[in-house]
């Protein structure tokens, strides 16, 4: 397992698609914040609950680009045939997958921990140079940056078996993006359809980590568990897709 992951880390570490995600992430997490910070009136801005939700969406943006990364270092492989050469090295294709995952996990949470803190760096500063009382106190900006960390790590893991079940690139970076930029907030937001249901979806999940939302979201433990089981049900479904299926 050891030579896998240092393969995957190596693979992560020596193309340009990781490096990109990451410029495209810090690049989306600085516009975010400004524009958040300068465009919302004051008198919204200057609440605990406001400044976690805009601080949050640093962790949002991470979570998906660690997903879209973790799709990637798998269908990236299928859709140019180097997963035939990966396997051929490595014929136990279930240690493979497992050290794509644990790759992309430790690549994920360093996404969401850089993105976690440039967010609250620049929120903090954008809110008081407009003279804003910044309310968050260490703790909070402890469990932003951290939960941020932790979801992008397991979102990640998710990402990874999507595209191992999927195997087809654009569906699966389709895909993600839509559930999370659209699909979970249209369900989310629709109480009178699923009522409480919202809070256990996976974007939720990531979301309460971190207390965004506090009041109508999960606690952050129960949010980290339910993400864990997401992770894992989706890491299981492409050890066993990958297993059963033929590479080409």
């Amino acid at each position: 397992m050891t030579a896998e992951l240092r393969s995957e880390l190596l693979k992560q570490r020596s193309t340009r698609t990781g490096l990109g995600l990451f410029a495209g992430l810090l690049g989306l997490v600085l516009v975010a914040m400004l524009l958040h910070a300068y465009a919302l009136p004051a008198r919204i801005l200057d609440s605990t609950s406001t400044q976690l939700m805009v601080f949050g969406r640093g962790g949002f943006l991470a979570i998906l680009f660690a997903a879209l990364l973790g799709a990637l270092s798998i269908t990236s492989e299928i859709r140019y045939g180097t997963i035939r050469s990966t396997f051929l090295v490595s014929p136990r294709r279930g240690r493979v997958i497992v050290a794509k995952v644990w790759a992309s996990m430790l690549v994920g949470a360093a996404f969401g921990l850089a993105a976690s803190a440039l967010a609250a760096g620049v929120g903090t500063a954008a809110l008081r140079a407009r003279g804003i009382d910044v309310q968050l106190s260490g703790g909070d900006y402890a469990l932003l940056i951290a939960g941020g960390a932790a979801a992008a790590g397991l979102w990640a893991a998710i990402g990874v078996g999507l595209g191992a079940v999927l195997r087809n690139q654009v569906p699966t970076l389709i895909g993600i993006c839509a559930w999370l930029l659209f699909v979970e907030g249209l369900l989310a937001g629709d109480i009178a359809a699923l009522g409480d249901v919202g809070r256990y979806l996976p974007g939720a999940a990531a979301a309460a980590i971190s207390v965004q939302n506090a009041d109508t979201l999960l606690s952050p433990v129960v949010g980290l568990v339910l993400l864990v089981i997401y992770a894992t049900v989706a890491v299981l479904a492409g050890l066993l897709a990958t297993a059963r299926r033929d590479v080409a």
